[in-house]
């Protein structure tokens, strides 16, 4: 997911309550699906700080554990970004900070909590102190400098302590992202995927591939290993000459499928993600992916995409992501896919704060209201989808 760059347009202050949205359709009997049959995922990365931030969440006008909402509409995984060393995020807190987000600790949590509801975990090593997607890739300060041979050593005693620790404590993830949307690579410049460095990138890569297979050893569960792409139409490419270099042992191929920044149309998911199966011969799952409720705004904090530009059909209402998100899965199980995730559908304006803003750059396309009440939008994981 790309940060950096938000859109600054005039901002509709909307604190407390929801738009005006039409009425639902009426809904069938819900299906929840086991992760075997059909990931339903949820990024819940944000939600330990929401909390802790006066963040609250609403099901039946009854505030609730979000961590419990999301396995009661269906989501059977929970995925988690972890960085190497955040400072930043204890630090924009200022003399209140206390602790740091998204790092070791708070993931063991965040894991923990979503187990004790019964869903299953995603990590998502980003290999850096903070955001890592195809605008940058940083190496943690930690490993700055360091030589080829030294770095690939880091990487792998750093992917397996962690999954160690995870292990110990019987909170061994299902599935495991070496690398967050790596289209230019990671840990640049020494991991540049490009410019004839394939062999190099593929070195660094396998370090932390191995980890995973070493922690997994022996262990319950054993996890997959997921190499995350931006945007469908870059995959196939992506991983052309990369079996040559040595890249052979992973599990899935997962892309994060934004409407506004990808050129493949809604309706070609099917084909893409088909092609992407049979070409690499993996399993196929969408990483991330979202879709506004709304073009207002319950915070200052301007929001990172625009909703100006919406998909054909499918207004930026309550209903109106419903049914773009049906017709998304659909799409991804037409095409043999495995899963599909929500990015961070639980980042509601709260007294949170990130490098940007305070509050939320996301809360038009949550899968709650400015309230923090459940949206009709969550009952897409039940939908009762054709295999």
């Amino acid at each position: 997911m790309k940060y950096a760059v938000l859109h600054l347009i005039p901002i509709l202050v909307l604190t407390g309550v929801s738009c005006k949205q039409e009425e639902p359709e009426e809904r069938d009997d819900p299906v929840f699906y086991m992760p075997h049959q059909m990931v339903m995922g949820a990024d819940l990365s944000y939600v330990n700080q929401i909390l802790d931030h006066n963040g609250s969440y609403r099901d039946s006008g009854k505030t609730k554990n979000p961590y419990r909402i999301f396995p009661e509409y269906g989501a059977n995984v929970a995925r988690f970004r972890l960085f190497h060393t955040p400072e930043w995020t204890k630090e924009i807190y200022g003399e209140q900070g206390t602790r740091m987000y998204n790092d070791l600790d708070d993931v063991t949590l965040a894991v923990a909590r979503a187990r004790e509801q019964g869903m299953q975990v995603c990590l998502d090593f980003h290999y850096s102190d903070t955001w890592a997607d195809p605008s940058r890739q940083l190496p943690p300060a930690a490993w700055e400098g360091l030589s080829l041979e030294i770095l690939h050593d880091s990487i792998y005693r750093y992917t397996l302590n962690v999954l160690q620790h995870l292990g110990q404590q019987d909170l061994m993830p299902e599935y495991v992202q070496t690398g967050n949307e790596i289209n230019p690579g990671f840990l640049l410049p020494a991991g540049n995927r490009w410019d004839g460095n394939e062999e190099n990138f593929v070195y660094l890569l396998n370090a932390g591939i191995q980890a995973v297979r070493d922690a997994g050893h022996n262990a319950s569960p054993v996890p997959k290993i997921i190499l995350h792409i931006a945007q469908p139409e870059n995959v196939v490419p992506w991983f052309q000459g990369l079996e040559e270099a040595g890249l052979k042992d992973f599990d899935i191929v997962g892309f994060s499928y934004y409407y506004m920044w990808s050129e493949v149309e809604l309706d070609r998911i099917s084909n893409f993600t088909e092609h992407i199966r049979l070409s690499l011969g993996r399993e196929v799952m969408i990483m991330e992916t979202a879709y506004p409720w709304t073009t207002g705004y319950a915070d200052d904090y301007p929001n990172i995409i625009d909703t100006t530009r919406l998909e054909s059909g499918y207004p930026a209402t309550a209903e109106g992501q419903y049914r773009y998100l049906v017709k998304l899965t659909q799409e991804v199980i037409d095409g043999g896919g495995k899963g599909i995730f929500y990015w961070e559908p639980a980042w509601i304006t709260s007294g949170m704060k990130t490098q940007w803003g305070q509050g939320s750059a996301w809360e038009c396309n949550t899968l709650f209201d400015f309230g923090g009440n459940v949206l009709p939008g969550m009952q897409y994981m039940t939908f009762p989808y054709t295999f």
